[in-house]
């Protein structure tokens, strides 16, 4: 299911826009019924995107029951991205990319080991952006990173049930926006991986902006 729609927000109209380089770390709080855009600058950058429930971050994004809801293991316009608890938190309301992960995970130390080399374990990675982002703010801990949205990732499922990392299907200026359907807390690692074919083994920034 790909479903192209484009956007008719003006970015000289967004509130706030901020630019992502690879490796670093975002968490900005997205009120009800503001609009978020993720923007990929250059083309085929993973971006590793959690969600939580500001009032409560013990509720938060699940694959789980997004899946289940949207009867597809893709994202793209129309999916509800919905809650722990059975609610959805934010809605993809535009996407020129038209289809995202939410299978793949985040990479980390242990599992680029197991993925690439055992050289691959120093390196910097995903689950280490999130913890630098959280670092100091006292609504999360390490205890709240769950599972995550590859946006601009492509990850296909093989016939046998299996997950493959392939090249990225995204270009430069592909988007995807989202209406937050109540207060969210917005956690995002733009992936600095090197080993990852679906960034071309090049990381790139990333913008995001936001309409009220």
């Amino acid at each position: 299911m790909n479903t192209i729609i484009e956007s008719r927000l003006e970015p000289a109209a967004a509130l706030y826009s901020h630019i992502i380089r690879p490796g670093e770390g975002w968490l900005h709080e997205i009120r009800q019924g503001q609009t978020l855009r993720i923007l990929d600058l250059e083309g085929n950058q993973a971006v590793d995107t959690q969600f939580f429930s500001s009032c409560n971050t013990e509720e938060r994004y699940s694959a789980v029951d997004t899946i289940r809801e949207l009867g597809s293991a893709y994202l793209t316009t129309g999916a509800r991205l919905m809650s722990t608890e059975g609610r959805p938190l934010l809605t993809i309301v535009a996407d020129t990319c038209g289809r995202h992960d939410t299978l793949g995970g985040a990479c980390a130390a242990e599992s680029n080991t197991v993925r690439y080399t055992l050289g691959t374990k120093p390196m910097h990675n995903c689950r280490d952006t999130f913890l630098k982002a959280i670092q100091g703010d006292a609504r999360l801990s390490k205890r709240d990173l769950s599972s995550n949205i590859n946006f601009f990732m492509n990850v296909p499922i093989t016939p046998a049930g299996g997950l493959t990392f392939e090249d990225g299907i995204s270009e430069a200026g592909k988007y995807v926006e989202m209406r937050a359907e109540m207060d969210v807390l917005c956690l995002i690692s733009n992936c600095p991986q090197l080993n990852n074919p679906c960034n071309a083994y090049r990381p790139t920034p990333v913008q995001v902006l936001i309409w009220k």
